[in-house]
């Protein structure tokens, strides 16, 4: 439920930049600002988590809701473009909060096996405000206004908080377990820092396209306006299918999982290139991308936490920071490359931070490679020994 309304609070401005942009008169590629003001609060999820470390989880996923529903009340009801943005980066710093610990929680709930499933699940919260949120919040917002869909997402987070505070268990700070300096040492891997830049690379070749998903597609795809919620929603079960459904295989080859979902990106974003002057197809596109490129955010998730065992919730906000890392500086390039090149520019930087992701990607996959090839001579020389000792 609270990532449901936080995945919808970052991205339902993708679907109100026309009428947001109009009302505060200021120009597209500044109203995605919004976008990237949010990301870059999330950006600093690391830092949040190791502050709330000695707060109990409840009382943090509490209290993030309830600094989640100030922010979007003050948004609903100032007409200042600076106070929106700051505003926006605060809300995105108790968002990465709850975040960051929500998925530690549901990875410490199951067996290591299910580990990616079940991060999976509480990623579909704010995967799934992609199907549903962003497209109903397009609707609230052509029906009553822009301001409409903060004041609802204001409500519904003081609601989610007395569920929380209800029904979830008090838990404890990671420090009751394992110190902050030996949660720290345990992330320096280098392999856990090829999963950071690809959950950066994802997130720059996905997110920054669909930040700007409303210009795409009715600037240079002919879409109705009426039509745009119908884009949001199919890109949306996209995204929700490939989030549900990677686990499974993640579970099982975690490295060739998110290798395959990097490539079809890469064929999805290119393509959109080739069609983004068509509506259908375009749409079609984007929710391959989404469903490919989202579903492969629990698999490196999941691996972050593997690789560094100890710290789990250092390792999900550090993934968490990552993702948002992207989607900022995706964003932020993509908003200059419309004002120089205009829509045709968007699938474009999309499709270069596609490539880009290929090389962490390829480069687990021979690492892992290399890993097993050791372990496997190391068994034989073992056994070499212990034959000879016989």
């Amino acid at each position: 439920m609270g990532t449901f309304l936080m995945g919808t609070s970052e991205f339902v401005v993708a679907g109100l930049l026309p009428d947001l942009s109009a009302d505060l008169a200021i120009g597209i590629s500044a109203a995605g600002l919004l976008v990237t003001a949010f990301a870059m609060g999330m950006i600093a999820t690391p830092l949040v988590a190791i502050a709330v470390l000695k707060i109990s989880q409840r009382t943090t996923l509490v209290l993030a809701l309830g600094v989640f529903a100030a922010g979007h009340i003050i948004v609903a009801l100032t007409d200042e473009l600076s106070v929106i943005l700051v505003t926006r980066f605060v809300t995105a710093l108790a968002t990465g909060a709850f975040w960051s610990i929500a998925a530690s929680v549901a990875s410490a709930a199951v067996e290591r096996e299910s580990s990616a499933r079940a991060i999976g699940l509480v990623l579909s919260g704010g995967i799934l405000a992609t199907v549903v949120g962003v497209p109903l919040g397009s609707v609230a917002g052509q029906l009553v206004g822009w301001r409409g869909p903060f004041w609802i997402l204001a409500v519904a987070a003081i609601l989610a908080a007395f569920v929380i505070a209800r029904f979830v268990p008090g838990g404890r700070a990671d420090t009751a377990v394992v110190p902050v300096r030996s949660q720290l040492a345990a992330l320096a891997t280098g392999r856990f820092w090829l999963v950071m830049a690809a959950c950066v690379l994802i997130s720059g070749a996905v997110m920054s396209t669909y930040s700007f998903i409303s210009p795409l597609l009715t600037d240079r795809g002919g879409l109705s306006a009426d039509l745009l919620p119908l884009g949001l929603a199919v890109f949306g079960v996209g995204a929700v299918t490939g989030t549900l459904n990677s686990g499974r295989f993640a579970d099982l080859a975690p490295y060739g999982t998110a290798l395959t979902g990097g490539i079809v990106v890469v064929v999805a974003l290119g393509l959109l290139n080739v069609f983004s002057h068509y509506a259908v197809p375009s749409i079609v596109l984007l929710a391959l991308a989404g469903m490919a490129g989202l579903g492969t955010n629990p698999v490196l998730m999941s691996l972050a936490v593997r690789f560094a065992q100890g710290a789990p919730t250092l390792a999900t906000s550090l993934s968490t920071s990552m993702f948002n890392l992207g989607t900022a500086v995706g964003s932020w390039v993509t908003a200059r490359a419309i004002g120089t090149s205009g829509p045709a520019a968007i699938p474009l930087v999309g499709a270069l931070f596609a490539v880009a992701l290929l090389i962490p990607l390829a480069a687990l996959v021979l690492v892992d490679r290399a890993r097993r090839r050791g372990q496997e001579s190391a068994k034989l020389t073992r056994a070499t020994d212990d034959a000879v000792s016989c």
